[in-house]
């Protein structure tokens, strides 16, 4: 199999690590990242982005081959072909493959999960207050519905590379547009953490929308009615481009 064994990656890196005199520290701020992804490296919880093998292997002293090979190649010998495919074999498996470690099954279980959530509490809204047809109970959950469907089913685990070559805030897949207007810059360092707070939103959506509105509603119903529609906006969008904002710029 052309995969790279995460264990044994991560005691190479831990090793070459110490051999250097570095701390995980002083490795991620050499790298831009945070010593808790070095940490997860070395721990064999996960692989770094392939666009960051050329700096880890310039920093650890090593080739991007030996990264990849978990070993120190001896001699000048050129390796042969079998060897050369073997390793670019595990470089596509890398960028392919950990950008987004959760599984498509699970995403696709936890998709149907909180739309079966939010199908039985919509309804017990509608039996205590049988408030369906406002709007501002119905438009949180289906734009979380539909905007689910495409982060849970659809969105790319990895962007393609000229987002890391360049300074992008604006993303474009079919019909789903995110622009940040120079807040965020897009790449596939902070890509898959944005993805899993779009996930996030959209399973708060769907799932916890109608029990706030009801508690809005019941308790505080002066204030809901006069200011219902800018509260929803506010919990709405804030709830969403906020943590894509923090996120995209701690991990950028």
């Amino acid at each position: 199999m052309h995969t790279i064994d995460k264990e044994q990656f991560g005691h190479f890196v831990a090793a070459l690590r110490k051999e250097r005199g570095l701390t995980q520290k002083d490795l991620a701020e050499q790298l831009y990242l945070s010593d808790k992804a070095v940490s997860k490296w070395e721990t064999g919880g996960s692989m770094p982005d392939i666009a960051v093998l050329t700096p880890l292997a310039e920093v650890l002293g090593v080739t991007v081959a030996e990264l990849l090979a978990c070993r120190r190649l001896e001699g000048q010998q050129p390796m042969d072909s079998n060897e050369v495919d073997h390793l670019v074999q595990k470089a596509l498996h890398l960028s392919e493959g950990e950008a987004d470690n959760l599984p498509r099954k699970k995403r696709v279980a936890q998709y149907l999960l909180f739309l079966c959530l939010g199908a039985a509490e919509l309804g017990a809204v509608f039996a205590l207050r049988r408030m369906l047809n406002d709007p501002l109970l119905l438009v949180p959950v289906l734009l979380g519905a539909v905007f689910g469907a495409y982060f849970f089913l659809f969105a790319g685990g990895r962007l393609p590379t000229y987002y890391d070559e360049n300074r992008i805030s604006s993303f474009s897949h079919g019909p789903m547009r995110l622009n940040l207007s120079g807040l965020v810059y897009f790449n596939n360092r902070n890509w898959p953490h944005i993805l899993r707070v779009c996930r996030i939103w959209c399973g708060c959506m769907i799932a916890l929308w109608p029990l706030l509105y009801l508690g809005a509603a019941t308790l505080l119903p002066d204030i809901w009615q006069a200011r219902g529609l800018q509260l929803c906006l506010a919990i709405i969008l804030g709830g969403l481009f906020v943590p894509i904002v923090v996120v995209g710029r701690k991990y950028e």
